[in-house]
């Protein structure tokens, strides 16, 4: 056993050796916006893969922005995902890892192992954790278990008494009344969700303004069509699902991975983030930013970036590249953005109109990128410029990486959440000022 161990890690040794690549850069401020420049795609044996070697944080803390701070408001966690601020102030975690793949090819093997690398190896928590800051002087001194026993639970939504979960299998209902530390009793099933092999596990989650309709994102079953295309079906897509019923139906198609949903305040228009494809290259394809319409088609497998066509798919399907619309704006390539939320005018008037972004970092690239929280500036209701670093810090002078951070929500008070997954501990970013 000692022999095939020691030959296995001598083949991953000599494999992620290839896995450097020769390809130039392209300035990373070229890939943001909403025309960014997009490079040939460029296919070998392997992509670029890098190992994001963790290191504690110790006494130190991520870096904001000159009139804002930062404070770990709970640490110890079990992969928190993503948060929910309650309308009471208090804070739900969902808390877990999900996902039952199985891996395909030798690339699939040597990824799993870089990203195992990068990550946590704390065990899957599975449950809510509620934070409460009982006195509002910003430490939160009560932590419970609202709810265990879940299935990977990642979305969170509420409205008036329902709380809304979206696990990796299942949308299920909470009964919530205000001042509750945990949930009164076991969930209600809203609908089943699609989960045979869950190559992309997640599932985003946000509600219609008026408590109607929950939006579900619901990723790929493979980085392009690798299992074919019958494992696609209900996949790379956006649900529409009816809160009261259950009966759902697509809302918009062609999403590789929609890993964060958010509904634009007083419009009532659906955003979403989304993690494009793999092994084109390291500035193919940007992960991007988009409102998402009803109806609409995204492009994947087909086309990416709107109609540029994916030659590794077969069959070809000319008419739907010639329908896929072109996302809104692209924020890097590989940088993993996980989290998403619309600012409030009290988090300060440089971040008061448009989106915060959880960018959860690159595996996949010689140089990493991500790993930091971004703001997005809107005007008039749309991206009107370029991002902007608002909490970075995560990764060390060396290389190493401290944490990183998935989901964001911002606290109505003027507050901004954010769950890091690796540090397994919830930040909170406030004004000083």
């Amino acid at each position: 056993m000692k022999h095939a161990s020691a030959l296995t890690t001598l083949t991953l040794a000599l494999l992620l050796g290839a896995c450097g690549g020769d390809s130039e850069e392209l300035d990373n401020a070229q890939l943001h916006g909403a025309d960014p420049k997009l490079p040939e795609p460029e296919r070998g044996l392997l992509p670029s893969m890098k190992i994001a070697e963790p290191a504690p944080w110790g006494d130190q803390q991520p870096t904001v922005p000159p009139g804002y701070s930062v404070t770990a408001i709970a640490t110890e966690l079990k992969i928190p995902r993503q948060t929910l601020v309650l309308p009471n102030g208090d804070i739900l975690v969902a808390e877990g890892r999900g996902g039952n793949a199985a891996k395909l090819k030798p690339k699939d093997v040597i990824a799993g192992y870089i990203k195992a690398r990068g990550n946590t190896s704390v065990e899957s928590g599975d449950r809510l954790t509620l934070l409460r800051d009982a006195d509002g002087d910003g430490t939160y001194e009560i932590q419970t278990v609202f709810a265990d026993n879940l299935n990977a639970p990642y979305g969170l939504a509420l409205f008036e008494g329902n709380l809304y979960v979206a696990n990796q299998d299942a949308l299920v209902r909470f009964d919530y009344q205000p001042g509750q530390t945990e949930a009164s009793g076991s969930p209600t099933k809203v609908t089943d969700l699609p989960s045979a092999i869950n190559h992309h596990w997640t599932k985003a989650l946000t509600i219609s303004a008026d408590g109607r309709f929950l939006y579900v994102g619901i990723g790929s079953n493979s980085n392009i069509t690798e299992r074919g295309m019958e494992a696609e079906v209900d996949r790379a897509l956006v649900w529409q699902i009816d809160a009261r019923t259950g009966a759902y139906k697509p809302y918009a198609t062609g999403l590789r991975n929609p890993t964060a949903l958010a509904m634009q305040p007083g419009t009532g228009q659906l955003w979403a983030v989304v993690n494009e494809r793999d092994e084109l290259g390291e500035d193919l394809v940007p992960d991007y930013l988009t409102s998402v319409r009803e109806g609409g088609f995204y492009g994947w497998p087909y086309s990416y970036w709107g109609q540029n066509v994916d030659t590794r798919v077969r069959p070809q399907d000319p008419e739907k590249v010639a329908a896929a619309i072109t996302p809104d704006y692209a924020l890097g390539s590989h940088v993993a953005a996980l989290g998403l939320d619309f600012s409030e005018p009290a988090m300060g008037e440089q971040f008061a109109e448009g989106v915060f972004i959880g960018e959860h970092g690159s595996w996949n690239r010689k140089n990493p990128v991500g790993y930091k929280v971004i703001f997005v500036p809107f005007s008039n209701g749309r991206p009107s410029g370029p991002p902007v670093d608002f909490m970075t810090g995560f990764r060390t002078a060396d290389g190493k990486t401290r944490g990183r951070p998935v989901g964001v929500t911002v606290d109505p008070s003027g507050a901004l959440i954010v769950a890091d997954d690796l540090a397994n501990t919830l930040w909170r970013v406030t004004r000083t000022q």
